[in-house]
């Protein structure tokens, strides 16, 4: 047995003795989802833990969704094995920034994507996804809307509704934000009959450029769904290597050889075995911060 196969083994006779369980975002090492127990999108992620009866809970993400992870599970260990695995867009905002934005206009409504820390979260009406953001600004019925943290899906948001003034936080994810029009083009010329699948956190241009605008997860089903062959995939590498894994009979397409997350890549097997064996890297939150943090959350969740 090579070292590879051992410790996966090893790491799967751990969780039976632990009674734990490990999530891992379509981000991560491809390598990650041999011993993960739910692959997809962040929020997905702690939904689902939080259904189990799980002890301990690894999350092979960034620190964000480990802390919402918690948020949904606060009677469980939640561990990330790298604790300086950060969201570069969830750094962009924080609880003084939020609270400024918010003194700048005042009594209007507070979107917050879920792609952000727990303090803010708190600070904040209803969360939304990627998937459901249009859905849930629209849920609120308001003139101006005031949405966290990306600028890109904000914009995008607001250009499928046409009576809400959304305003919009002047933040990015920075892997999204620097594909560029001429990307799209020059995968397009040279893959013509390939469809064009495009992240809402790109810029609006890009999104102009598209055949479908989606989540994570709205790429993955379109493409099951697709009786098309090939596609260029607009958003993180990992996202294009599970689907050359899980339909090898179609084509992908990777948009640019820069569009790779180096936080998502940090986590290791050897990480995984080690935060679990040793049950480091804990995420602790204050319960009085977990009661404030959730509210957005459930409030979504029953509206969605």
């Amino acid at each position: 047995m090579d070292d590879k196969k051992l410790l996966v083994q090893k790491i799967k006779e751990l969780k039976q003795k632990k009674n734990a369980i490990i999530l891992a975002h379509c981000y991560q090492s491809i390598e990650v989802d041999e011993v993960a127990d739910f692959v997809g999108d962040s929020l997905y992620l702690s939904r689902e833990a939080a259904k189990t009866n799980a002890d301990i809970i690894v999350f092979a993400g960034v620190y964000f969704m480990a802390e919402t992870a918690k948020i949904l599970s606060p009677s469980k260990k939640v561990l990330i094995p790298d604790k300086t695995a950060g969201c570069l867009m969830a750094e962009m905002i924080n609880l003084e920034k939020i609270k400024e934005f918010k003194k700048k206009n005042p009594n209007v409504p507070v979107v917050c994507y879920v792609n952000s820390t727990a303090e803010v979260k708190a600070q904040c009406d209803i969360c939304c996804t990627s998937a459901n953001a249009v859905n849930i600004v629209k849920s609120l019925g308001a003139k101006d809307v005031l949405f966290v943290p990306d600028k890109n899906l904000g914009n995008y948001v607001s250009s499928k509704i046409e009576d809400v003034n959304v305003i919009c936080y002047e933040g990015y994810c920075p892997i999204h934000q620097d594909l560029t029009v001429n990307d799209v083009i020059k995968k397009k010329d040279l893959y013509p009959l390939a469809k064009v699948l495009v992240h809402p956190e790109c810029q609006k241009d890009v999104l102009n450029l598209a055949d479908f605008i989606g989540s994570t997860s709205g790429i993955m089903k379109y493409v099951k769904e697709s009786k098309d062959n090939e596609f260029i995939i607009v958003t993180e590498i990992g996202v294009v290597e599970r689907l050359q894994r899980d339909y090898p009979d179609k084509k992908f397409i990777h948009i640019s050889q820069n569009a790779i997350c180096d936080n998502m890549k940090k986590i290791s097997l050897e990480d995984i075995y080690k935060s679990l064996d040793e049950e480091i890297y804990e995420i602790k939150i204050e319960e009085n911060l977990i009661k404030s943090a959730i509210r957005p959350i459930e409030r979504m969740i029953s509206i969605n």
